[in-house]
C-alpha cells in the first residue's frame, strides 16, 4: 500500500495555504502554533501586572516603570501544539456511491464491496487530508474509526513521522458495514487522557439525530472543539432517477418497492429537514457542520472550512 495515494496533489495544493487553527482555547504540552492558556515566558506578548513579592525580574518592563515609577511583569502567552481526533463512520450506509473508483485512490473495504467510489471513501479522503496538514503543523492527531459498538479501530494521538500512514492505513484496511455506534465512540474518545481536543467526525449522518446531540453536548461539556464533515454522495442529493425499482437498506432495514419519481419530492423535503437538524444541532454548541458532495473533490471544501475558520480565530485574536 503506498500512503501517498490517499492524498491527492491536488488536494494538498488547495489546502497548503490555511492552517487549521483551533476556535478555543487549545491545550498542548510542544511549541506549536495554537494558543494555550498557560501563561509564561514564551512566545506572543499578552499583558502586564503589577510586580508582585517573588516575580523574578527578569520579566520586568523597564520602559514601563521608567514611564509610571511602578514594577510591572511581561507576561506572554505560550504557543502549543492542538490535539486532533478525527472520526470516521464505517457504517453500512457509507458503502454507498455512484461514481467510479477516482483515478490513482489506493482503494478501502467499501471500494472493494461496490467497486466504486464511496461516502466512505470520501470520508477517508478528508480524514487524510486533515491530518496530513495537522501533522504537518507538528499536532498531535489520533483516529477513530466508527462501527456498531463505538470504536471499532483506533489509533492513539501522536505527531510522530510514521503517524500519517498508520492512520491511512487503517482507513484502508478497516472493514466497512453494519450501524454507527457514535454515542458510545465519542464516549470511548473521551475516555482516553489528554487535554481539550478538536474533534473531526467525517459522517453521513443518517442516525437519529438525538444520538448526535447527546455526543456533541458530551463534548461541549468537556470544552472540546468539533467539526462536522457530512458526507453525500450527489444521487442521495438530486434523487434525480426515473425509475420504479426496488431500495434496499444498507444497515439491515429491509427492502422496498417504489416509484422514485413518485417520493421524490418527499424525500428531498425529508433529506433537507434533516440537513437542517444536523447544523442547528452543531450550531447549539458552537461547532461547525460542513457538508460534501462525493462526487467533488474534498480539496475546495475543506480550503473554504479552514479559511473561515482561520478568519474567525483572527478576528477574535485581533478584537
Amino acid at each position: 500500500m503506498r500512503a501517498e495515494e490517499y492524498l491527492a496533489p491536488e488536494t494538498l495544493a488547495q489546502l497548503g495555504a490555511f492552517e487549521l487553527r483551533a476556535k478555543r482555547i487549545a491545550e498542548g504540552v510542544m511549541n506549536g502554533m495554537h494558543r494555550s492558556p498557560t501563561q509564561g515566558p514564551a512566545i506572543e506578548f499578552a499583558t502586564h501586572r503589577q510586580y508582585a513579592a517573588g516575580d523574578s525580574v527578569r520579566h520586568l518592563d523597564w520602559k514601563v516603570y521608567a514611564r509610571s515609577d511602578k514594577l510591572h511583569v511581561k507576561e506572554y502567552r505560550q504557543e502549543t501544539n492542538l490535539e486532533v481526533m478525527v472520526m470516521v463512520d464505517a457504517s453500512g450506509s457509507m458503502t454507498y456511491g455512484t461514481i467510479p473508483v477516482k483515478g490513482g485512490w489506493g482503494g478501502t473495504d467499501a471500494t472493494r464491496q461496490r467497486g466504486g467510489w464511496t461516502k466512505y471513501d470520501h470520508a477517508c479522503a478528508a480524514a487524510a487530508a486533515i491530518s496530513f496538514l495537522c501533522l504537518h503543523q507538528r499536532d498531535r492527531v489520533g483516529l477513530g474509526i466508527v462501527g456498531p459498538e463505538g470504536m471499532v479501530t483506533s489509533a492513539r494521538r501522536s505527531s510522530a513521522r510514521d503517524q500519517w500512514r498508520t492512520i491511512v492505513r487503517l482507513l484502508a484496511t478497516q472493514p466497512v458495514g453494519g450501524a454507527a455506534g457514535m454515542g458510545r465512540a465519542v464516549d470511548q474518545a473521551l475516555s482516553q487522557p489528554g487535554g481539550r481536543m478538536l474533534f473531526a467526525i467525517a459522517s453521513d449522518f443518517l442516525f437519529p439525530g438525538e444520538e448526535l446531540r447527546s455526543a456533541l453536548a458530551r463534548l461541549r461539556h468537556r470544552g472540546h472543539d468539533a467539526i462536522l464533515l457530512g458526507m453525500l454522495d450527489r444521487q442521495e442529493l438530486r434523487f434525480d432517477m426515473d425509475v420504479s425499482a426496488p431500495f434496499e437498506g444498507l444497515e439491515g432495514e429491509g427492502r422496498i418497492e417504489t416509484d422514485a419519481r413518485v417520493v421524490r419530492q418527499f424525500y428531498l423535503s425529508e433529506l433537507a429537514m434533516h440537513r437542517s437538524s444536523v447544523d442547528r444541532i452543531a450550531r447549539s454548541f458552537g461547532f461547525e457542520c460542513q457538508w460534501f458532495d462525493t462526487h467533488d473533490s474534498v480539496g475546495p471544501v475543506l480550503a473554504s472550512l479552514l479559511a473561515r475558520r482561520d478568519a474567525m480565530v483572527r478576528g477574535r485574536k485581533h478584537a
